[in-house]
């Protein structure tokens, strides 16, 4: 009686999983719809140019892995589903593909990155009192009209030189206002390596220059009077007060480690994404139909039982998908499918396992015990190994492969716990006592009884 009242529950437990996985998805304000990739969702690719002249050699991986955190954190701020931030190599050059599901407005993806800063710290140069003297001269000869052709080379050149403190250290940013005149003033906060980086520079440049570029414009250019050792500067450019919160929204957003350029842009059409989803969740139901045909035709009553114990797997996968939340793509549906499989072929090892003690005499309900204790070694040793191997694909792979060894991984683990402990509770609750005729062709085996 105890085994049947279990079997009753995982009913009730799976029929309302189901149910809230059919109202979730029917309910469009709903907050635990299906995520869908960029493959079937549609959106935007945008293919950025990162300008790495200016960066040491041995810097420049780590600053590429900087700037795709902070487009990332950037993307997610403004609730884009699981943006795809890439690091492509072209030779020498270096580029950051971002995928945005969903986001089909080429527009408003460019200003999604578009609108975060890079922050820059530059001192000083050998030459700086004589660029800033030229530039001067151009300047008051533009004012007056003059001739500028013969103007000194130097009056084109930046008079600072970077270093390699940027907004990649940058910890937080807060407005504050100055107590004696109550003008607007960014405080900026160093992480750990930053606060060294920033003792560092302040104390090489005593009474002299750091200018604090914000886009590849000067905002500020402070004198520095003393060494600054708690990894704190303050920005005050004459903001206004908008302007100044702006600023720090951006900062805090993340400022970008190097430039960017936006080389290309490609809008995924939804109508592609469509015609995919629609092909594996087709294929999917084909393959289940199969599976259920085989399994009630081959093992009868055992078959039945584990075409529920299947639907209880399926949509306990498809509420993990909604709640993790999971992004489905085209490979990730793919591993899913495979993983029902694995659920299937868990149930078949149990089966032919029952059917072999069955032969050897014992009464069906000894046989369903002892046919899953036996079953276990080898479901225990397939699925660890089907594990590891997505383990392993997650970890290497790339964006795709990732999705595909999600899911199957996933659902290999939640496949083990349905074939060892769904199935086996239903087909305790309903074993019938004895080996009588009705219940050797139950649990018979395609035409024959046995």
């Amino acid at each position: 009686m105890k085994i049947r009242i279990i079997a009753i529950m995982l009913l009730l437990v799976g029929g309302l999983i189901g149910y809230f996985n059919y109202n979730s998805q029917i309910n469009s304000e709903s907050k635990f719809p299906f995520k869908l990739g960029l493959d079937l969702a549609g959106g935007t690719q945008l293919v950025y140019q990162a300008d790495i002249s200016n960066l040491d050699a041995g810097s420049v991986n780590d600053s590429m892995d900087a700037l795709r955190d902070v487009i990332e954190r950037r993307t997610n701020m403004f609730g884009v589903s699981e943006p795809l931030v890439q690091i492509e190599n072209a030779g020498d050059a270096r580029r950051l593909i971002v995928e945005l599901p969903g986001v089909t407005d080429i527009n408003q993806a460019v200003t999604l990155i578009g609108q975060t800063p890079l922050l820059e710290f530059k001192v000083e140069k050998p030459n700086t009192a004589e660029i800033i003297s030229a530039q001067r001269e151009m300047y008051e000869k533009t004012q007056n009209g003059e001739d500028t052709s013969d103007i000194d080379p130097l009056a084109l050149e930046d008079p600072y030189q970077s270093t390699t403190l940027t907004g990649r250290y940058l910890e937080k940013s807060q407005l504050i206002f100055d107590p004696n005149t109550g003008e607007p003033i960014v405080l900026l906060a160093f992480n750990a390596e930053g606060k060294d980086l920033f003792a560092q520079i302040t104390k090489e440049n005593l009474n002299k220059v750091v200018a604090i570029y914000l886009d590849g414009q000067p905002i500020t250019t402070p004198v520095v009077r003393s060494e600054i050792r708690d990894g704190k500067a303050e920005i005050s450019g004459g903001f206004t007060l908008e302007e100044a919160k702006e600023l720090v929204k951006n900062l805090n957003y993340g400022a970008l480690p190097v430039p960017i350029e936006l080389v290309s842009t490609q809008n995924i059409g939804a109508s592609l994404g469509e015609n995919v989803l629609n092909k594996g969740v087709n294929a999917g139901i084909y393959g289940l139909i199969a599976i259920v045909v085989f399994m009630f035709f081959w093992y009868r009553l055992p078959g039945l039982l584990s075409v529920l114990s299947l639907t209880f797997y399926v949509v306990i996968m498809l509420a993990l998908f909604k709640v993790i939340p999971v992004t489905l793509t085209s490979a990730g549906i793919a591993g899913f499918i495979m993983s029902i499989g694995m659920a299937v072929d868990a149930n078949v090892l149990v089966f032919e396992r029952i059917k072999e003690e069955l032969r050897n005499g014992r009464d069906i309900e000894s046989a369903i015990k002892e046919g899953f204790a036996r079953a276990w070694l080898s479901i225990r040793d397939s699925n660890i190994s089907s594990i590891i191997t997505a383990i392993i694909l997650f970890w290497l792979g790339t964006s795709s492969v990732q999705g595909f060894a999600l899911t199957f991984g996933i659902g290999v683990m939640i496949s083990m716990f349905t074939a060892l402990t769904v199935t086996r509770t239903f087909l305790l609750a309903v074993a019938p006592k004895g080996n009588g005729k009705v219940a050797q062709f139950l649990f018979g085996c395609g035409v024959t009884k046995n």
